[in-house]
């Protein structure tokens, strides 16, 4: 309902993030200072249509701050240290 929503609703192309569930949402949210509280930040993005768009979104572009796709920047540096291990496993292959 929400997607059919947005697209009657659209003025130009729609990317995902205009189909996120933070959209709209306060900010301060998805970047905490440091030592506050995510859980509320990953409840939104799990329920989240476009979470796994997010996800790649944040680790392909190495974002270093924020909740992005449900994961902080230390769960996505972890990803992007596997995909940098598996790449090299390949090219040494």
């Amino acid at each position: 309902m929400r997607r059919e929503l947005i697209d009657a609703l659209a003025l130009g192309p729609l990317g995902w993030k205009d189909y996120a569930n933070c959209l709209g949402a306060n900010e301060d949210l998805f970047f905490p200072d440091r030592g506050a509280s995510t859980r509320v930040a990953k409840q939104i993005c799990a329920a989240c249509q476009v979470r796994v768009d997010c996800l790649e979104y944040a680790v392909t572009r190495g974002e270093k701050f924020g909740i992005w796709g449900g994961l902080s920047e230390r769960e996505r540096r972890k990803i992007r240290k596997q995909r940098a291990l598996e790449a090299l496993e390949r090219a040494v292959s």
